[in-house]
């Protein structure tokens, strides 16, 4: 039981409205508290925040935020009335109880012969020679100086694969309130948790005669766990990955996913606000100390560039049916200095789920496209293949397996260019990329409308492809 209001007292000059007798009790929730990035002031947040019968689970001196938790339905109101606190929102709207299962959308382990000189599942990957990874590497394959952050459900360190890539010095879970914790349990992979782990092979599997090959197979892989096994991203998790990626000073990181429990976080509502305060600052660390961050667009074929509704939020109990404008964002997707990644399938047109938006979109990438045929292949359904868990190989289609290849190109040009920042890297993505141009009529591959969508733009920066389709080979003959 926590304590009640008023237990501690508070710090001289720390304003705070008078509590009630006794806190209103609700289920456990979990809260991001900005404040300035100063650890004096910090501390007299944390004493704030335990006055009110709050516990403080962590705090980010760095960018001055502190995650507390508190079952009072009435903790962030009075809390806001404290001296020195800028904003303070609750992370989730479902209370803390053990996680579900997270559930893995993959095939069967596929079987394909080897061409020579090819990993024995090389052939099935078409992604890889869409954007000339296999011509990228007779000219590099990584540089062991480059560590590239995984921010997903965790990576299996044990596979054969992977094992030589993952750096467990630099690897953390996040998932415990957003705590840090360098367990190597604790930032394995969950209960059917395959996604970390597929798109870590995406970007760096070894080029060691097994399975498949990444597009960067000699960097290393930090896994940062920030993906629960009920297969949620609460904001503390996040802010902790990029805080960790920061002062880990990681290359590149990337981001397959958003943050729960809001799609779009509107400044309009307090909690979603101070989320979003609190989600900058981590990602703004990260960059200064020069991290360059990669996320994926999304799947829910949204033009980010228009908003008007979402239907889908909040995602941990019920969601409803809200107008939204583009004040709202998708974090960490449209922060500033991320890079977004849209999805394009076999036949290099966007992908029918891959959400777009001109303006927003950076480049686009292969993440699967389950409607297009592919003769010969184990998965004929044009999804991509790449390692999961327990030693195996797997099917997955989304701009969660598009980010990563954008990450894996970046890597190589990290590896070859290792004196370049963030922008620079981005510049040299964009300016290799393929340009694409919106399609001549309407898109709409689902034939019945429900996926149609408008592009806008063009050929060289649109709201479908970005700069245009990323090329491994050309990045890394930027220099020619």
């Amino acid at each position: 039981m926590l304590a009640t209001a008023g237990a501690l007292a508070l710090p001289a000059g720390t304003a705070v409205a008078a509590p009630s007798a006794d806190p209103t009790p609700g289920p456990l929730l979990s809260y991001v508290v900005n404040t300035k990035a100063n650890h004096g002031q910090v501390q007299k947040v944390e004493q704030a925040v335990k006055s009110l019968g709050g516990t403080v689970v962590y705090s980010y001196d760095q960018i001055g935020v502190v995650i507390a938790r508190s079952t009072d339905t009435k903790f962030a109101e009075k809390l806001r009335l404290a001296k020195g606190v800028d904003s303070v929102g609750s992370s989730r709207t479902k209370g803390i109880t053990a996680a579900d299962t997270q559930k893995a959308e993959v095939a069967a382990e596929p079987t394909a012969a080897p061409a020579p000189g090819q990993e024995p599942l090389e052939a099935n990957q078409w992604d890889m020679r869409q954007i000339g990874v296999d011509k990228a590497h007779k000219i590099s394959l990584g540089s062991r100086n480059v560590t590239v952050g995984v921010l997903d459900s965790g990576i299996d360190a044990t596979h054969e694969d992977l094992a030589a890539n993952v750096d467990a010095s630099q690897s953390v879970s996040c998932v415990e309130g957003g705590k840090p914790n360098t367990d190597w349990k604790a930032w394995q992979p969950g209960v059917d948790g395959d996604h970390g782990t597929h798109v870590a092979g995406t970007i760096a599997a070894a080029k060691n005669g097994k399975g498949v090959v990444g597009i960067a197979p000699n960097v290393k892989l930090a896994a940062v766990k920030v993906v629960d096994d009920g297969g949620f991203i609460y904001p503390e998790y996040a802010i902790c990955g990029f805080v960790w990626a920061g002062e880990h000073q990681f290359k590149v990181t990337n981001n397959s996913y958003y943050i729960d429990p809001w799609m779009f976080n509107c400044p309009n509502d307090k909690d979603q606000a101070a989320v979003t305060a609190a989600v900058r600052k981590a990602v703004a660390f990260s960059q200064r100390k020069g991290v360059l961050n990669v996320a994926a667009a999304g799947n829910e074929n949204i033009d980010l560039a228009h908003k008007t509704t979402d239907v889908s939020s909040p995602d941990d109990t019920t969601p409803g049916t809200r107008p939204i404008t583009n004040d709202c964002l998708s974090l960490p997707t449209e922060l500033p200095g991320v890079v977004v990644v849209s999805s394009v399938g076999v036949t290099g047109d966007k992908a029918y789920y891959s959400s777009y938006g001109k303006g927003v979109v950076t480049v686009t990438a292969p993440g699967g496209d389950r409607r297009y045929q592919i003769p010969d292949t184990p998965d004929k359904n044009g999804r991509i293949l790449s390692t999961i868990p327990g030693g195996k190989y797997g099917y997955m289609q989304g701009t969660s397996m598009a980010s990563p290849h954008a990450t894996g190109v970046l890597a190589l040009l990290a590896s070859t260019f290792p004196w370049a920042s963030p922008d620079e890297l981005t510049e040299m993505l964009t300016s290799q990329a393929e340009s694409h141009p919106c399609p001549t009529g309407a898109f709409n591959p689902g034939g019945a409308g429900e996926w149609k969508a408008t592009c806008e733009g063009g050929a060289d920066d649109n709201g479908f492809y970005g700069a245009g389709l990323i090329n491994a080979e050309k990045a890394v003959q930027w220099w020619r």
